[in-house]
């Protein structure tokens, strides 16, 4: 295991398109040493050995378990994450893990519970939190810059489903786009607001054009969520795949107070740029503009706080089984 003065070495499980990115900006970064990539397609697994040259290629999270690791980040199907996240903490690992952390509130609670026992650090993937546009945002929030923050709109539309057949089997994902994208949204939601009580939840929930009434273990495409906040804050979410939007995607977080507004949103569709800025009546004034590399910046920052903290327990983890909570109820099960 890792000694003083020593980087955590850093084990990957599933290495597609966003695991590599993750190695690749904690490579980058410097703050962790990735010693060892396990997947089960060779060509991904080649793929990210490319990046990090010096790693073991092993086949399973079982080989992982038997190296002398710190830590290990999990990328691979939503189905996964919960067994695989506990096996993890339960052998001693930290983990970073893409959301969601479970298909349900009971999932994530289990991983937290294991978290928790095993006194291991433990964090999910909410990479918008980190774009400086929230930053920004989130500051002014915060400030009190614009008075008493009473609303909040939020918005992830992307004109493009996923392309993995398991996003659309609703045992394997836990759920479409609420689950999808809706779960980054719930997550700024409560995080700009300290994570209160949520009073209330009420949704509508479509598949194909048809409202889906209660649990029926379809996989919706379009999804509205109303939340009550135990302090009377109002947050509006909406989120959908393959909807008409007149481009790629719109991806929007507003928030309105007693003495001014600020917004987050995309630039001409993109997933990935993003301007912020902040109203006062009807001016604007732009506050945050790409270029912005954000992606990566989760990843990182879990890593550093494993080399400078260590891998014990953040009480912060009981956080992602309130976002479980509300899609949950959102979803009426």
């Amino acid at each position: 295991m890792k000694k003083k003065g020593t980087l955590p070495r850093i084990g990957f499980l599933g290495t597609g398109w966003i695991g590599r990115h993750r190695m690749q900006a904690i490579c980058q970064s410097k703050e962790a040493e990735i010693a060892a990539i396990a997947d089960i397609s060779g060509e991904n697994a080649r793929e990210a050995a490319k990046l990090a040259p010096g790693a073991a290629v092993v086949d399973s999270l079982d080989a992982l378990l038997e190296m002398e690791l710190d830590a290990v980040v999990i990328a691979t199907p939503s189905a996964s994450h919960c067994s695989q996240a506990v096996r993890a903490l339960e052998g001693g690992l930290a983990v970073f893990c893409q959301k969601p952390l479970g298909r349900s509130a009971q999932e994530a609670q289990a991983v937290v519970n294991a978290a928790r026992a095993a006194n291991r650090l433990l964090c999910v993937d909410f990479s918008y939190r980190f774009t400086s546009g929230i930053q920004k945002v989130y500051q002014l929030v915060n400030s009190g810059d614009l008075g008493e923050v009473y609303a909040a709109d939020l918005v992830f539309h992307n004109a493009y489903g996923p392309d993995k057949a398991w996003f659309y089997d609703a045992e394997l994902s836990g759920g479409g786009c609420l689950m999808d994208l809706g779960s980054h949204l719930v997550d700024l939601a409560l995080w700009f607001f300290d994570f209160p009580e949520v009073r209330s939840v009420s949704s509508s929930i479509f598949s194909a054009g048809k409202r889906l009434k209660g649990y029926s273990g379809k996989v919706e495409d379009y999804a509205v969520v109303s939340m009550v906040l135990a302090n009377g804050k109002s947050i509006r979410l909406a989120c959908s795949w393959n909807v008409s939007a007149g481009r790629d995607a719109v991806i929007e977080s507003s928030f309105y107070g007693t003495a001014g507004g600020a917004s987050f949103k995309n630039v001409n569709g993109s997933c990935y740029d993003f301007v912020a800025e902040r109203f006062r009546g009807t001016a604007s004034e732009t506050i945050a503009e790409p270029p912005d590399d954000w992606g990566g910046r989760a990843a990182v920052a879990w890593a550093r706080k494993l080399r400078l903290e260590g891998r014990c327990f953040d009480e912060s983890a009981d956080q992602l089984v309130q976002v479980a909570a509300v899609i949950d109820a959102a979803y009426g099960r």
